[in-house]
């Protein structure tokens, strides 16, 4: 269960009012910055110039928010301290970030923590993600509630304030390289391929928003190479997950939701599958019997 958050509205609407302010900043920084840069995130990932532009931006941005303590990205290899709040932020500056080559969607994905990073679900206050589509939106859980936004011109101006996967799932995306797939998810999409349709484009936030729009499934499973997966837990699948089961969804890791993982290392892998619950149930039944 997510943390309280009733000692700390005013810095969940101080840093979203910023995320907000933030996005039409970060989307027009993209067309000049599409060229890699000579460094490596602490994933092992070439960075391109945006994700550092992106990173730089809001770490400046939120971390000058009265009672934000630590500012923490997929880009740097240990959280920073920002100020002396018990707030920690974690966040992935532009998640699918290699889509900017081919013009694809991408987005920016943020985790409110109560404490000290590395932190499990039962410690997040909010978390949202911004998504650099033909609309830019912010998608955000908080208290149990999921509100997108138009933020196009750097305010919230409020969409859907009740937002719900639709009860009859219709899509399907997963990651990784089929011939890496375990028996148990090879099975599971050789299941679902015929029922459904597949949504995947590269970017975790471009593709959890059309199972959030149309229903279904995301996938990046663990792999024979990597029995983690590839998403990390503190920016990606802790956030992710809650905003898909406050919207009336569930998420797995394989066995047990992902905001029941416990963390044990800052930038620490988790599998991620996300969607309706009855695609939940049916992926980790499909996963039991096989692997």
């Amino acid at each position: 269960m997510p943390a309280d958050t009733s000692d700390y509205e005013a810095e969940l609407d101080a840093i979203f009012e910023t995320l907000a302010e933030l996005a039409p900043e970060i989307r027009a920084s993209l067309p000049g910055r599409r060229v890699k840069s000579d460094e490596v995130n602490p994933s092992g990932e070439t960075r391109l110039e945006a994700d550092a532009y992106a990173d730089e931006l809001i770490e400046e941005a939120l971390g000058d928010i009265d009672g934000v303590g630590t500012y923490a990205s997929e880009e740097q290899a240990e959280p920073i301290d920002v100020g002396s709040g018990d707030v920690s932020i974690a966040c992935d500056p532009l998640d699918g970030s290699s889509n900017i080559k081919p013009n694809s969607p991408m987005g920016t994905i943020i985790a409110v923590y109560e404490g000290d990073l590395p932190a499990g679900g039962d410690r997040l206050l909010a978390s949202g993600f911004v998504l650099f589509g033909p609309i830019l939106t912010m998608t955000v859980a908080r208290d149990g509630q999921v509100t997108e936004a138009n933020v196009g011109d750097g305010e919230i101006d409020v969409i859907d304030d009740d937002v719900t996967l639709p009860e009859e799932p219709t899509v399907y995306g997963m990651g990784g390289r089929v011939p890496d797939w375990t028996p148990g998810f090879s099975a599971f999409i050789r299941a679902i391929e015929q029922e459904y349709k597949l949504r995947y484009g590269g970017a975790m936030v471009a593709d959890v928003n059309q199972v959030i729009t149309y229903g279904g499934i995301f996938s990046y499973p663990a792999l024979k190479s990597a029995e983690n997966g590839k998403l990390r837990l503190q920016f990606e699948g802790i956030p992710i997950a809650y905003i898909i089961e406050s919207a009336g969804g569930a998420s797995s890791d394989g066995t047990q939701s992902i905001l029941d993982v416990d963390p044990e290392k800052f930038h620490q892998r988790v599998p991620v599958h996300l969607g309706n619950d009855e695609m939940i149930d049916r992926l980790e039944a499909t996963l039991a019997a096989h692997d």
